[in-house]
């Protein structure tokens, strides 16, 4: 009877299983994510920077500091969902539905666009469109003589067209995956009984397909509210202004107190619309189209539109994809971009320093800057990538493992809030926490290790997604055998997940690394001299007219990133044999 007792007593003042682990992972976390964004918050409220928000809001400034800029934000990001959604699910139900030829071909072409860096496609088009509005090199089509009117070159079409274009490869691969669930005997069923293909669209397709088309314009929102390069890049030269754009220049003046104001309101705005296309899906109708009989797709044949629409497809792709890499190698060659394909050379590249040429800038490999910006990014992206996939483990194992339980919940909350919030407001937010010294710790700003902190952080949600993939696929029997026998968190974490899940962990670090490579919102804030990256020397260049520098650096950004994207498929493939299929 006393030892029942004793077992009893014991148990009562066990530790709950992994609990320990949870309070571990929630202070990280929680530092990293809850801790910047409250800061943001808080500054914005003491006596001396409270009157900030009525700054922003309702003083005679506001409508420069706010009602314009959310203005222009809101337009951006409604039209850019609705090309998205409409481009993006034209080509998934090409693909997907019917028998267009070449329909893998130009699947892969549509996955593309998002590989490119928005603003390597908004320094495409300037170098295509631009006209002598702003001054400095005029564009390839004004080279040739052909007038380039000014609402083309800038202001809010072409913002428009190029966040269109790198954005609906979002919602291609989130609406061609639900396409792939429309069971084919629905659809023969409905055309037996005599329904027209307009009707077998609306009553069974877009049924099965709203969600996605809902979850694809959210993204697609959401990304384009946040998008810095491109409304820099064609926008601010004609004084168009955007939310990330003006909270970029009331931190870049010291208006900090007004720029975390902006940021907050930015992220309200993401995080609302993002909660609105949620609420619409929770809210619908159920329509199952997954059973236990078998299925195959069901193509629509085309007859005599299978060219036609092959054709535009082709075009879309094309469009998107190739010819903006090649404009922009064109134009890192050409001594101008009004004339892109001739007098090529290899001074932007090779070339020493010469006063006669871009004020004396030596080529990108003789270029101490250039070459010391390479060297820190690609540190920053080996870094994140380390960091970012521990840090992603070990949620995921916790999310995984211990899914049960209050902590568990506010971890899984907490590890998907960057999605909700913008890159430059992420980076506002950094500054604001670790800006000025904490205690006895300096202020990290203008340091390397404040990028990896900040990078890590933002990538959370996509490390966390990639970590659950992988360890779903690890029995937890294993894990429970080795734990029964001793063997600790760690000991178990290194001799028997990370082995089984290498090839998977591996892909998702380096898409950690690709990311954090191409990314300009989240390190426009944090660039200083001393920790130059890539993206942001690049814009800079640009800003400054030396469009050719810029146009060769984000083409070294793109060779990066598409063979590290090209290797992480194919380690994806190998740790799932499923999608050689």
């Amino acid at each position: 009877m006393a030892n029942f007792s004793s077992l009893a007593a014991r148990a009562r003042y066990a530790v709950p299983q992994g609990l320990p682990l949870k309070l571990g992972v929630l202070l990280v976390i929680g530092v990293l994510i809850a801790g910047p964004l409250l800061r943001v918050l808080f500054e914005t409220l003491p006596p001396q920077t409270i009157a900030a928000w009525s700054d922003v809001v309702i003083s005679p400034l506001s409508r420069n500091l706010l009602w314009v800029p959310l203005t222009n934000t809101l337009i951006l990001g409604v039209g850019v969902a609705c090309g998205c959604v409409l481009i993006g699910g034209f080509l998934a139900w090409l693909v997907v539905m019917t028998d267009v030829p070449f329909r893998r071909t130009i699947g892969l072409l549509a996955t593309l666009p998002f590989m490119i860096p928005s603003f390597a496609t908004a320094l495409a088009w300037g170098s295509l469109f631009r006209n002598s509005r702003v001054g400095g090199q005029t564009g390839f089509l004004e080279g040739l003589g052909l007038p380039v009117p000014d609402w083309l070159s800038w202001g809010m079409v072409p913002t428009l067209i190029v966040l269109t274009a790198h954005y609906y490869s979002l919602a291609f691969t989130v609406i061609a995956a639900a396409l792939a669930t429309v069971n084919s005997d629905l659809v023969e069923a409905a055309q037996m009984t005599g329904a027209k293909r307009g009707r077998i669209f609306a009553g069974i397709i877009l049924p099965v397909a709203l969600p996605a088309i809902v979850s694809g314009a959210s993204l697609t929102f959401a990304g384009a509210v946040s998008n810095f390069a491109a409304p820099a890049l064609l926008g601010l030269p004609v004084r168009m202004q955007t939310m990330a754009t003006r909270l970029f220049g009331m931190i870049e003046i010291g208006q900090t107190a007004r720029g975390y104001v902006i940021a907050i309101l930015l992220i309200v705005v993401s995080a609302v619309f993002l909660w609105f296309g949620n609420k619409i899906i929770s809210g619908r109708r159920s329509y199952a189209t997954i059973t236990g009989k078998g299925g195959r797709a069901k193509r629509f044949e085309l007859g005599a539109a299978r060219l036609p629409l092959l054709a535009i497809a082709v075009v879309i792709c094309v469009l998107t994809t190739i010819v903006p890499v090649i404009v922009l190698i064109a134009s890192s060659l050409a001594p101008s971009s009004s004339a892109l394909f001739s007098d090529w050379t290899l001074h932007y590249w090779l070339g020493a320093s010469n006063p006669a040429i871009a004020q004396g800038q030596a080529g990108v490999f003789h270029n101490p800057f250039i070459v010391s910006a390479t060297s820190t990014t690609v540190s920053l992206g080996l870094v994140v990538a380390v960091t970012g996939s521990v840090l992603g483990l070990m949620v995921a194992f916790t999310l995984a493992r211990y899914r049960a339980g209050f902590l568990s919940g506010v971890i899984n909350q907490l590890a998907f809030l960057p999605l909700l919030v913008p890159g430059i407001a992420f980076g506002a937010a950094y500054i604001a926490l670790f800006g000025a010294p904490i205690g006895p710790f300096p202020a990290l700003y203008g340091t390397f290790t404040l990028l990896v902190i900040a990078g890590t952080a933002y990538l959370v949600p996509f490390s966390v997604q990639t970590g659950r993939a992988v360890i779903q696929q690890v029995s937890g029997d294993l894990d429970e055998s080795a734990r029964l026998t001793g063997a600790g968190f760690f000991r178990r974490l290194s001799a028997i997940t990370i082995p089984l899940a290498s090839r998977g962990l591996a892909a998702g670090a380096i898409i950690i690394f690709v990311k954090i490579m191409r990314d300009l919102s989240l390190v426009v804030l944090l660039f200083t001299p001393t920790t130059p990256v890539l993206s942001v020397l690049a814009y800079r260049y640009a800003s400054e007219g030396f469009t050719q520098f810029a146009n060769a650096i984000t083409v070294v950004i793109l060779i990066i990133s598409i063979a590290a994207t090209l290797l992480a498929n194919r380690l994806q493939t190998k740790s799932q044999p499923w999608l050689k299929n």
